[in-house]
């Protein structure tokens, strides 16, 4: 009998990473010494977020501080958000804080629902005020070529916005590449039933997850 399992925030960017795929450099912290120790090491500015296996959507819980620029914003972002979760979540479980480099650039999504006919369906889409206003997203299903990956990206009514971007470049390439790599990891882990990356930041050449939640079954 299968055994579901949930991978969120640290544990999902772990997995993802131990794959080969590119995620944002993030650790966990359990107290306020750990938190600024890791963000030292990571270099400023980094994020801060809620680590608990009870909550999904961290931002809804106010669990995100983002651009905290030293020690002292990361002692006080570290304290603010445990206390705020223990007032007002005092029945879920708190495993500690992620440290987070400081995500840059465009926002995508990409995710996998599993169709009980086809099999792993990737979706890939724009993220940000683009996910929630426009709904626009692509599907394939796996595995998909390198053309797929193309005319996924070329889909988007968001296309223009990735081709020309107000700030810096984007290289296309880059997100076919990536794409190629989630068909190839989803191909490899027939457990994963759900997954969802949001977001995924591009800037130029760079890509990382920033955020994963990942079923397993």
């Amino acid at each position: 009998m299968n055994m579901e399992r949930l991978l969120l925030g640290v544990e999902a960017l772990a997995f993802l990473e131990e794959n080969g795929l590119p995620v944002l450099k993030s650790s966990l912290a359990r107290n306020e010494n750990e938190a600024v120790s890791q963000a030292s090491k990571m270099g400023f500015p980094v994020a801060l977020k809620i680590s608990s296996p009870d909550v999904v959507h961290k931002t809804e819980t106010g669990g995100v501080m983002v651009a905290l620029k030293d020690e002292g914003e990361v002692r006080w972002a570290f304290k603010e958000i445990v206390d705020v979760f223990t007032a007002d979540f005092p029945a879920k479980r708190l495993d500690g804080v992620m440290v987070q480099e400081l995500g840059k650039g465009f926002e995508l999504i990409v995710g996998t629902r599993k169709d009980p006919q086809f099999g792993p369906v990737l979706m890939f889409g724009l993220g940000g005020i683009f996910a929630e206003a426009m709904k626009d997203v692509a599907f394939r299903l796996v595995p998909i070529e390198s053309r797929d990956a193309k005319e996924m990206i070329e889909e988007l009514k968001g296309y223009a916005a990735l081709k020309n971007p107000r700030k810096g470049t984007i290289d296309l390439p880059t997100i076919e590449k990536f794409l190629m790599q989630i068909s190839k990891f989803l191909e490899k882990h027939a457990e994963i039933q759900e997954m969802d990356l949001n977001p995924v930041f591009v800037a130029s050449k760079d890509i990382g997850v920033c955020d994963a939640r990942i079923r397993l079954g």
